[in-house]
Formats: structure tokens, C-alpha cells, sequence
């Protein structure tokens, strides 16, 4: 039964590489501006970017399901990622395939939740900092050179745990009914990653 859901998950994901159209890695809901700084800058950033609202959303409906432990710290963990990343990126630390990296987090958290995968708490933890590592350093190289890093990352800060909490209140209300929801949903963020990665 097990793998004929990794098997289903992993097709879904093929499929959505397979019809998804080449796509931009941060395609804008919003006007997605990298201009200006400061607090309200950082704020709106992961809130007009698709692709960090699917990745802080789907690691926050996959967390729902993972042990106690790892539901608790998720927030902080978020938190601790996002500035290991962007601080990386302060000091000038180049990371390589940091926009695909970012795809393949949306497409690989998609593929964790279609499959319903519980990973122990320090490999959940490890993986959710890397991806969300990534998505850290995107945010600080993004960061005007006149804005204040620090209310900058204050900004990113809130948005990505809110997104992440949201995604985690979601998670659980999935958990309480059909579990069939939380596949598909699971598979909707597998292609939208997949679109991402063909871009």
C-alpha cells in the first residue's frame, strides 16, 4: 500500500514536469518589487512570490503530520533557516542553483505531503532547514542596498512563519477529515514545483 503511494506521488510529480509550461522561479501573485527595504519590504517579499508561499505553505500542511516535537519548533526552525540563509548571502557567500533549489524544495514538499511521509524529527528538521535555507539566501541577495537588513529581515521573518502557521492550521484541519484532500493538494504543489523547476 506504501508504495503504491510514493509510486502514486512520484507520477503525479512527473506528470506535472511533464505538461507544466516553463515558468519564471519567482513568479509574482503580486508585483513582485526587489526594490526599496526596509520592514515593509520584507514583509510583502515571501507575500508576492509564489514560489516562497507554496514552499513556507506546504512545509508548514506537511509539518501537521510529523511528530510533536517537530510541529512545535517548526516556527523557529523556519525563523533560523530563513536568517542562516540570508546572512549567508550578507556575507557575500554564494550558493549555486539557489532558484532551483527553491523549485525543487515546492516539488519535493509536494511529493512529502501526496505521500503522507512521517520522517524522524531530526531528519524533518534537517531537510525543512535546507530548504528553507534556500529561500533565506534569495531573500537577503535580494536586498536593496540603501534598505536596513535588520527591519528587512524582520519582515521576511513574519510573513514566512505566518505563512507557515497557516499552512500548519491548515494541515491539521486536513488531518481531521478525508485524507484523499490532503493528497491532492499534495499533487497541485507537485506540479505547481515542477512548473517552477522547468522555468
Amino acid at each position: 500500500m506504501r508504495s503504491q503511494t510514493i509510486l502514486m506521488a512520484t507520477l503525479v510529480a512527473l506528470l506535472g514536469i511533464t505538461l507544466a509550461t516553463p515558468a519564471l522561479a519567482h513568479p509574482a501573485l503580486l508585483p513582485h518589487s526587489h526594490g526599496g527595504g526596509g520592514f515593509t519590504a520584507g514583509l510583502l517579499h515571501p507575500l508576492t512570490g509564489l514560489d516562497h508561499l507554496l514552499a513556507m505553505g506546504a512545509i508548514g500542511l506537511w509539518s501537521a503530520r510529523q511528530s510533536a516535537t517537530l510541529r512545535r519548533w517548526m516556527p523557529l526552525l523556519v525563523a533560523l533557516g530563513m536568517l542562516a540563509g540570508a546572512g549567508l548571502a550578507w556575507a557575500g557567500v554564494p550558493l549555486t542553483g539557489v532558484e532551483f533549489g527553491i523549485a525543487m524544495s515546492v516539488l519535493l514538499a509536494g511529493i512529502l505531503i501526496a505521500a503522507m511521509v512521517r520522517l524522524p524529527t531530526a531528519a524533518g528538521g534537517a531537510l525543512v532547514f535546507a530548504f528553507i535555507l534556500l529561500h533565506g539566501h534569495a531573500h537577503g541577495s535580494e536586498l536593496a542596498p540603501e534598505a536596513s537588513a535588520l527591519y528587512y529581515a524582520l519582515g521576511f521573518l513574519a510573513s514566512s512563519v505566518t505563512i507557515t502557521l497557516a499552512g500548519r492550521g491548515l494541515g491539521g484541519w486536513l488531518a481531521r477529515r478525508d485524507n484523499r484532500l490532503s493528497r491532492v493538494l499534495g499533487g497541485v504543489i507537485v506540479m505547481a514545483g515542477g512548473a517552477l523547476a522547468l522555468g
